[in-house]
């Protein structure tokens, strides 16, 4: 589903080059959830925003579903971003003066070809399916960080994308909150079959994915099956 050749991406300014990924070679099939750790600074963002097409590799190729994209302009990136992919952040990133359902819809109006009444069907059952369909008139202000963190997986749900980027999605949570987070992204993995690349802090949240990938100084140092977790219905 992602395919990583030969993967280097350098920050440069006039007087210091600083190397933030070197040599990254990775494939992630459609339907794994992939956890990657690493302490700050590794490079594990720069490795999910190339990843979702967000930022460019200073060399080295990315695939996405079988498909070279090196040559691909804005334009064509933003359409793939928006058909295959779906993003979810540790800050959440909702717009406080959009009510819930607005702020899930907003993926589809970049989208043509979907109808009105098609967006807000969909908006209504990706939040069913993050548990928050009786939260649709609410705004983000009047939301727990949990609640506000499953809108932002209900917002990366409605463009039915077949890859989900998590970076830190349960950072800012507490432990319970976390488990709950966790819960709703196993399921989409195991029932619904979403490719899923989560980067994280938390060990114990890596552990129950299907594969964890270590990062340091810029480098894969492992890769690695884990544990298979026993994931509970949301």
């Amino acid at each position: 589903m992602i395919t990583l050749k030969n993967i280097e991406k350098v920050y440069q300014t006039k007087s210091i080059e600083t190397v933030a990924l070197h040599n990254v070679n990775l494939e992630i099939p459609k339907g794994e959830f992939v956890s990657i750790m690493g302490p700050s600074g590794c490079g594990k963002s720069t490795l999910l925003n190339i990843m979702g097409l967000l930022d460019e590799p200073t060399n080295g190729l990315v695939e996405i579903d079988g498909t070279p994209i090196s040559n691909y302009r804005d334009k064509q990136l933003a359409r793939l971003r928006n058909q295959k992919l779906g993003f979810v952040f540790q800050s959440y990133h909702l717009i406080n003066d959009l009510s819930v359902l607005d702020n899930v819809e907003l993926p589809l109006l970049y989208r043509s070809g979907t109808s009105a009444s098609e967006t807000r069907r969909l908006a209504l059952t990706a939040l069913e399916k993050v548990g928050l369909s009786a939260r649709t008139k609410h705004f983000p202000s009047q939301l727990s960080g949990g609640q506000r963190q499953r809108v932002a997986i209900a917002r990366a749900l409605i463009g039915q994308p077949e890859i989900i980027l998590a970076d830190e999605p349960t950072g800012n949570l507490d432990s319970v909150m976390g488990e709950e987070i966790m819960n709703i992204l196993l399921n989409l993995n195991r029932i619904d079959g979403t490719t899923i690349v989560m980067v994280t802090h938390d060990e114990n949240m890596a552990h129950k994915t299907g594969r964890l990938i270590r990062f340091f100084d810029g480098q894969q140092v492992s890769d690695a099956k884990t544990a298979t977790y026993n994931f509970q219905q949301v």
